[in-house]
């Protein structure tokens, strides 16, 4: 062959090639191409002492899987390598049986395995080669001119690994050692060098079979990933499905699953976003088979909440995810396929650290320390949220501890804030959750709010999400009565006014304050020392007694801006409005500190105020109006007293944490799949982490006991998307009674109990009834509000145990007076806690109310704790040494002293709630002694002398004792010791108190106030 015959050949060949090549550039992702690091060894790789965990809000940042700088691997960890194992299957055709290879990768603290035949490491070996050949040319294409390409060091340059050239069909089972340490060596050498190690098909599919967030802290290890093909629907939601449940009418999409220890997922890979989160719970479950699925080579995962059908390759592809995945859940994740005490989701965490909290002083406080702790995310969910409310009060730092300000700044630093508010039938209900919800909203993108249920799409108009719940990083979780809103913040002291010095001013017209500096306005306030008071008078009864009295002598000089620069604190966000636009302050000083009305905060100076705005509230007398204006008064404090708020919450750490939050993200992940308005990405779906490392804790609320502590719900398919509801609160309420072997003490704000199976269902009274008459113990129930006829009419009553139960049980409320404006006033304290203590060892706290909505779990959704103490004290029951658990008795003698009265002489007496000396001689003759006393002084209502409506306007006609002689009814009120008030049985027992006929409370059914 000539010279220029050869030429043209080798022409038209380097033509050919320039074509094939000019057309996979062409069609090449250029992110592929994307590279960092070179082709050596890297031996940082190999020191363990530098590893460093992908932080959990990685989760929150994800990008596709060829996306550029992601950081997929631990910083300082090296990737372990083992051929465990190789498989020879036959078969009945004539092609060769394939050798399949099981690997195992080791990173750090996580281990999982893939499957490979001997051609998959073929088809990966010349897609490095292709990819090494790319990264070091020139790229021209039509988007780019020039894309160059990072080269290797010349002098460091090493040559890739050789795959073994042997045909997977001479291999003899002899040779099957040498020749899983062949692709060992291979996988080995190519994850040291950086350049392949980062290559995205190194990473996914073609090797490794990992996702981009496959080592996240507090994940724990993942057992397998892959591309599955997954059909849409299955979710347990009437309306979500088409065509019964998605059978008729779905599609087929391409997804990467990732399996955890407690749960599954799966992702896009163009974007990597979180697509979907199964929780495993008690009834999951995996099916494999045409018959299950109705898919060739299918497989089903069911759980509470889905019916999720995947599609694989053959059935040997489908066995191997379904056993896999059922082998590795149950061995990491038994504690969630099991049956709990009491039908709860949770299991008995040991050893956990708990808190209680009685009112919301100290629990705000710890709310808010908590938050500002918190580095990942907090979870919040209430009835209802105020997000001005103050949480450390008084107020001596201006908005730093105001709610929303709180939030802002932690969103400010990178943490996610994910909240969940009731949304309310606004005919019904004015707590406003659009105001708070769009509120939160415009403060940080971090900060992402929910509000459900949908009333015309879910047709749930009758139920509300009723539990209170703080979780902040998924380590620590406040569970209680205590939504974070207006009215609820209170202490022990349970003040019915919050004048105290604060004084309202006309300003002179050139005196009036405008948009000034904090500073300025202080140095005015300042000037103005000198005018006449508004003002004066003695005291009519002992400070000591009155609840936030304050008639001021003379006018301080307080500045709160020089108090914070005092302080250190002058770069605290801006000093709060403590009135209304319209209205100003200036302080004045009372001859008494706070100190001596036994508050607890020491020395105020110039007695800023409790209660800002809507936060002072009676709403017995006048509802909540206005709520975008939260630091307008509306109603006058000067004429009319606050209604105090009593109640109770508790905070649990570790395991238990975890299972609270868990309850959070089964809510959220529904709510987001339910509202197509929130399946954006802009709300993603959460992740529960793993109870292995619940230990790692960074914060710890003080004063914390371990004892063993169990996470309760109610909880039903319209609140949780849960096949199943869920009621083991009741089941614990009545577990608990049932028995107990000493007393019952109850706090509850409702006791609609005694079941009649036509209105009310759940079992409480009933089992408290049979329980006094097995065992003719004392039983303490106390609370605020009931139905007459469940204590004490009809054959279902709780009294029918006979004449005898004055002896064994006890119902009573909580009152309190003080001086408003010169006058003597009283007002009932708000019971609004759900508590239950037995035994001194035994307690339950939770946000669920005594009556069929809580407690039967289809209705409205709650959340509660069960606590068994593990650490015991010295102490007496029924005059006999008692071993006390330390969290049971030290949160009733918190409650006695409350509301009995915290006098040193009490400390004794309070020991044993059963002896005989205590209930009749201090809680039962407390009681009846200040009912009587008010009765005289102010003639309450309720009241036993008011059977029917015509002596209530009789009742009412008569003059009280306050009105006629103050001075007397001031001695009177000198007796009572404590708050605590006999409760009347007999209040209008003469009158059928149903809606009347015709109107829109009669429409509504009987079950809504049951």
């Amino acid at each position: 062959m000539s010279l220029s015959s050869e030429r043209r050949v080798n022409t038209s060949t380097l033509k050919k090639i320039a074509a094939d090549m000019s057309n996979l550039i062409e069609n090449l992702d250029t992110r592929e191409l994307h590279f960092e690091g070179e082709e050596v060894d890297a031996d940082v790789l190999n020191d363990p002492k530098t590893t460093v965990g992908i932080p959990f809000s990685a989760i929150y940042n994800t990008q596709g899987f060829k996306e550029p700088h992601i950081q997929t691997y631990l910083t300082g960890c090296p990737i372990k390598v083992r051929v465990l194992e190789v498989e020879r299957f036959t078969s009945t055709k004539k092609v060769p049986s394939p050798n399949v290879y099981t690997i195992e990768f080791t990173h750090g603290d996580f281990t999982w395995q893939v499957k490979r035949k001997f051609k998959n490491f073929q088809e990966f070996h010349r897609e490095l080669l292709r990819y090494k050949a790319f990264i070091r040319i020139p790229i021209p294409t039509r988007r780019y001119h020039t894309v160059r390409r990072q080269t290797v060091k010349r002098g460091e340059a090493r040559q890739m690994p050789s795959l073994p050239r042997t045909s997977e069909n001479m291999v003899r089972e002899e040779h099957f050692s040498s020749r899983r340490k062949q692709l060992e060596d291979y996988l080995t050498k190519i994850l040291k060098m950086p350049m392949y190690r980062n290559y995205h098909g190194t990473v996914s599919s073609l090797c490794m079979h990992v996702s981009n967030l496959p080592f996240i802290c507090h994940l724990y290890i993942c057992f397998r990933e892959g591309m599955i093909m997954k059909r849409s629907g299955g979710h347990r939601i009437p309306g979500l499905n088409c065509c019964g449940q998605g059978r008729v009418c779905y599609r087929w999409s391409k997804r990467w699953l990732v399996v955890k220890d407690s749960f599954l997922m799966y992702m896009k890979t163009d974007s990597g976003a979180i697509s979907f989160v199964l929780l495993v719970d008690k009834e999951f479950s995996i099916k494999i088979g045409k018959k299950e699925t109705e898919t060739e080579y299918g497989l089903r995962i069911d759980n509470l909440s889905r019916s999720l059908i995947l599609k694989c390759n053959s059935y040997r592809h489908a066995r191997w995810w379904g056993q896999g995945i059922e082998e590795f859940i149950q061995k990491n994740g038994k504690n969630f396929l099991t049956h709990h005490r009491f039908g709860s989701y949770a299991a008995i965490q040991e050893n956990t650290l708990a808190k209680w909290y009685v009112n919301a002083k100290g629990y705000f406080e710890d709310v808010a320390n908590a938050m500002e702790a918190a580095k990942e995310e907090i979870f919040i969910t209430d009835w209802w949220l105020s997000p001005e409310i103050f949480m450390k009060r008084p107020v001596v730092e201006g908005n730093r501890w105001r709610l929303d300000c709180i939030l802002k700044r932690k969103a400010q630093q990178g943490v996610r804030i994910f909240v969940m508010l009731y949304k309310e039938v606004e005919l019904a209900l004015g707590i406003n959750s659009e105001y708070s919800k769009r509120t939160l909203m415009r403060l940080h993108p971090n900060i992402k709010v929910m509000r459900h249920p949908d009333h015309v799409s879910s047709s749930v108009y009758l139920w509300a999400h009723h539990e209170k719940l703080v979780v902040i990083d998924q380590s620590v979780a406040f569970v209680g009565g205590i939504d974070l809103a207006y009215g609820r913040w209170d202490d022990d002291e349970h003040r019915l006014t919050d004048v105290g010095s604060v004084k309202r001013i006309q300003y002179p017209l050139c005196l009036k304050p405008t948009a000034e500096s904090t500073e300025a306005l202080a140095l005015k306030t300042q000037s103005l020392g000198n005018l006449p008071q508004h003002r004066n008078s003695d005291d009519i009864l002992d400070s000591s007694r009155m609840k936030g009295i304050g008639k001021p002598k003379k006018f301080s000089r307080f500045s709160i801006y020089k108090h914070l620069q005092k302080h250190g604190l002058h770069h605290a966000d801006s000093v709060s409005s403590i009135d209304s636009e319209s209205e100003h302050i200036i302080r004045e000083e009372n001859k008494g500190s706070i100190r001596s009305l036994k508050t607890g905060v020491g020395e105020l100076l110039g007695e800023t105020r409790f209660w800002h705005g809507k936060d002072y509230c009676n709403f017995v007398f006048k509802d909540w109006v206005q709520l975008d204006k939260p630091f307008a008064d509306f109603i006058d404090r000067y004429t009319t007293p606050r209604m105090p708020w009593h109640d109770i919450s508790s905070v649990v750490h570790g395991k238990a944490a975890r299972d609270v939050a868990r309850h959070f993200i089964q809510r959220w992940n529904f709510t987001k799949i339910m509202k197509p308005k929130y399946r954006s990405l802009s709300y993603p779906f959460l992740l529960p982490k793993s109870q292995r490392t619940a230990s790692e804790m960074k914060y710890q609320v003080p004063e914390s006991v371990c004892a063993n502590v169990q996470v309760l719900r109610s909880a039903a398919d319209w609140s949780a998307g849960i096949k199943y509801h869920e009621e083991s609160i009741h089941n614990a309420y009545v577990s608990v009674i049932e028995n107990s072997k000493h007393y019952i003490y109850i706090e509850n704000q409702f006791f609609i109990s005694c079941a009649d199976d036509k209105v009310v269902s759940n079992k409480i009274g009933d089992t408290i009834a049979r329980r006094i008459l097995k065992a003719h113990r004392y039983f303490f129930v106390f609370k605020r509000t009931t139905r007459f006829k469940i204590i004490c009419k009809g054959t279902q009553s709780l009294l029918r145990v006979g004449d005898r139960w004055i002896n064994y049980i006890s119902f009573c409320g909580l009152r309190t007076y003080a001086e408003l404006d010169g006058n003597l006033v009283t007002e009932l304290i708000y019971v609004h806690s759900k508590l239950l203590i037995a035994d001194d060892n035994t307690v339950i706290i939770g946000s669920a109310n005594i009556n069929d909505r809580s407690m039967l779990g289809k209705r409205d959704s709650e959340m509660a704790i069960i606590v068994q103490d593990t650490e015991t004290v010295p102490s007496v029951m029924d005059g006999k040494d008692y071993k006390a658990g330390r969290f049971a008795q030290s949160l009733r003698l918190r409650c006695f002293r409350v509301v009995l009265g915290g006098s040193a002489d009490l400390s004794a007496d309070l020991q044993d709630p059963v002896s005989d000396r205590f209930f009749k001689e201090v809680w039962v003759s407390t009681a009846a002694r200040n009912a009587t006393i008010f009765d005289k002084v102010f003639r309450c209502l309720p009241s036993d002398e008011v059977t029917n409506l015509a002596q209530l306007r009789d009742f009412i006609a008569k003059s009280k004792l306050v009105t006629q002689d103050a001075a007397k009814a001031a001695e009177e009120l000198k007796k009572i010791h404590g708050f605590l008030v006999q409760f009347p049985f007999r209040f209008l027992d003469e009158e059928n108190l149903l809606p009347s006929v015709g109107t829109k409370e009669s429409m509504v059914p009987m079950e809504v106030w049951t």
